[in-house]
């Protein structure tokens, strides 16, 4: 098996003869980065600008209508990822543009179904169940309008899941995800000018909503079926329907898929959630909804970081090419866990000058929490790629054992810490169910039915990683020490500074020599 297998030409949709896996790796990383930075401005920049306008408590209502909309993608059930193994499967037969065409549009129709029901079904229960009154908001105006508006339009975008997942299998990743880096830019700048002309919590989820819409739509119904023709000659008529039985079935099997999702977007999105409805205290909502920002930012770009490498692994999987798989993965794991450990050891010196003037000190900073936070990030780095490999292996069994597992042990932890600790309750419940079962079981499992030296493998990544963090902990405590002070200009001097210390000890991997010599000292 070689490269050319996944390097065809444009029949196949990739982005062309002679396009290798090197490139296309840098081009969904840049897409990704680029999309972490829009993510940043929207969790990190705008809330400034919401404190201007808004109080704390208008705050915390925007950042629980945030996350529930986050977690409409769970309606998804899995079929992206159902569909992404089904796409690569099909490479291995004679025709699998028909095959693919036919799947795709069969699919597409169960998607739209999955939004008539789901949106009838949501109106009934905002209107017997108001948000406001479940999740104590109920002296703010126009949060169950808001609540409504921002699930149901991010119900409406569930399709674009299906066209990202082509795009995905057919070397095109980085297209997709730079068509919805312009649609967050836009979002955001709609975001700021429904702020500042009506200052509404209605105003500002229609602005975010009505972009993410105008993606799908340019996604599914204009770009696709350009770039892919064949999407245009689908086996069945565009008015017919897949059978009952064809559809249950495509459910039955993308399960798996769905309880990994579910277990994924609980850990991130639930907890904002449950903090909201279990603490009465809402500065307390409020500060563990901004410190989890950051900690959710750090596995968001790992998750980010391992999708490109998703792609390939599940191609080299699907082609039974082990050598190359082991390679890429053992390759993978590390620089995942390298770049999850550098971020955190810079975020754990400054962080706390950062909150104070993130928040004009108007929300205190806890540090128990912050701590906890991100060095469980930084724990949980390596199982994050088992867990996409995982998901595009066509594990379902494993997925639905261990991520089920996760997410039993997660809620269970949460209803029984948070009332006790509050917040930190919470970050403990989140760390612990990532650290007894994604790596403890999910991430094991994968390493040992892939790598040939697992246990070396994991010993060089907790080297490795305490290295990192403690290295970069200490050279901002030692910046600190000696550059005391506080401000804005203060926040960036110490960071140019600790950028240059740690790039001065970096500097030696410009050698492409040593960089091969460490590659190789990579347990596989």
């Amino acid at each position: 098996m070689t490269d050319k297998q996944i390097d065809v030409g444009p029949a196949d949709g990739s982005s062309g003869p002679g396009v290798g896996r090197a490139r296309r790796l840098l081009q969904g990383w840049s897409a990704n980065l680029v999309q972490m930075a829009l993510g940043l401005s929207q969790q990190l920049l705008l809330i400034p600008a919401f404190l201007h306008v808004w109080t704390g408590e208008m705050l915390a209502a925007w950042l629980a209508i945030y996350a529930a909309g986050s977690l409409v993608v769970v309606a998804d059930a899995g079929l992206q990822l159902r569909a992404i193994n089904r796409f690569l499967a099909f490479k291995a037969c004679a025709d699998c543009d028909g095959r693919t065409a036919n799947f795709y549009s069969a699919l597409l129709r169960i998607y739209f179904i999955i939004i008539a029901v789901l949106g009838v079904l949501l109106c009934v229960a905002v209107a017997l169940a108001p948000p406001s009154i479940v999740l104590g908001f109920h002296a703010t105006p126009t949060f169950d309008a808001a609540m409504l508006v921002m699930i149901l339009g991010m119900l409406m975008t569930l399709p674009a899941n299906l066209v990202s997942g082509l795009y995905r299998v057919r070397g095109r990743y980085g297209r997709t995800v730079w068509l919805q880096n312009a649609a967050l830019l836009l979002g955001q700048i709609a975001q700021l000018a429904a702020l500042a002309s009506f200052g509404s919590l209605l105003a500002v989820a229609i602005a975010f909503v009505s972009t993410q819409l105008l993606f799908a739509i340019v996604l599914a119904a204009f770009d696709a079926p350009r770039l892919f023709p064949f999407l245009r000659r689908a086996g069945k008529p565009p008015l017919v329907s897949p059978s009952l039985r064809w559809s249950v079935g495509q459910f039955g099997r993308a399960v798996p898929f769905a309880v990994a999702n579910i277990t994924e977007l609980a850990l991130v999105n639930v907890p904002v959630l449950l903090v909201s409805a279990l603490v009465t205290n809402r500065v307390a909502v409020a500060q563990w909804g901004l410190t989890r920002v950051i900690a959710s930012l750090v596995r968001g770009l790992c998750l980010q970081v391992t999708l490109p490498l998703a792609a390939e692994l599940g191609h080299d999987h699907a082609i039974g090419d082990k050598d190359r798989l082991r390679r890429l993965y053992a390759h993978g794991s590390v620089f995942v866990t390298g770049l999850a450990c550098l971020i955190v050891a810079g975020l754990l010196p400054f962080w706390p000058d950062f909150f104070a003037l993130w928040t004009h000190g108007s929300i205190p900073y806890d540090a128990p929490l912050t701590v906890t936070l991100l060095l469980g990030s930084a724990v949980v780095a390596p199982s994050l790629l088992a867990l996409v490999f995982a998901n595009h292996s066509n594990r379902g069994e494993l997925l639905i054992r261990t991520k089920g597992l996760q997410l039993v042990v997660f809620l269970v932890l949460s209803f029984v810490l948070i009332p006790r600790l509050g917040p930190l309750g919470a970050a403990l419940a989140v760390v612990a169910s990532d650290i007894l079962v994604q790596f403890g079981l999910l991430a094991l499992m994968v390493m040992r039915q892939t790598l040939h030296h697992p246990g070396r493998h994991i010993a060089f990544l907790m080297v490795m990683a305490v290295g990192i963090v403690a290295s970069g902990w200490l050279i901002g405590q030692a910046i600190i020490a000696l550059l005391p002070g506080s401000g804005l200009v203060h926040f960036v001097v110490e960071c140019a500074i600790w950028l240059v210390a740690v790039g001065g000890l970096a500097s030696p991997l410009l050698s492409t020599t040593l960089r091969e010599r460490l590659r190789a000292l990579i347990p596989a």
